[in-house]
């Protein structure tokens, strides 16, 4: 069992940044691959982004690709996501998952992969 919370989230100006912790509680962290996902109101939570066991590969989606950037430190069992050059498109909750099966590119962005969800984060961006 994986035990995730999410924290950073908030009121923000478009074109503002903020940065969002996934800490991460239970079994070995540093051994699985971690994500981001949104939900906006009314609709489907959606990837974000995607990083291996050890950081050393990522994936965006379009949407946010230039303007995030996922990291983890294994130390800390944290993951993060910067957001830069926030727009009012960007408003939604964040939430993180552990990634429970291998995955490259395009095929990091489906949630069937993805287990033991956190509660999530309010981001909100205002124009």
């Amino acid at each position: 069992q994986v035990q995730l919370v999410e924290s950073g989230g908030g009121l923000v100006q478009a074109g503002g940044s903020l940065r969002l912790s996934c800490a991460a509680s239970g079994r070995t962290f540093s051994s699985y691959a971690m994500g981001w996902f949104r939900q906006a109101p009314g609709k489907e939570r959606e990837f974000v982004a995607w990083i291996n066991w050890s950081g050393g590969s990522t994936y965006y989606a379009d949407s946010v690709k230039g303007r995030f950037t996922i990291s983890r430190d294994n130390a800390k069992n944290t993951v993060y996501l910067q957001m830069n050059s926030l727009k009012p498109e960007d408003t939604a909750v964040y939430y993180c998952a552990v990634a429970i099966s291998y995955c490259s590119g395009s095929g990091c962005s489906s949630r069937a992969l993805y287990r033991y969800w956190g509660q999530g984060t309010q981001v909100t961006v205002s124009s």
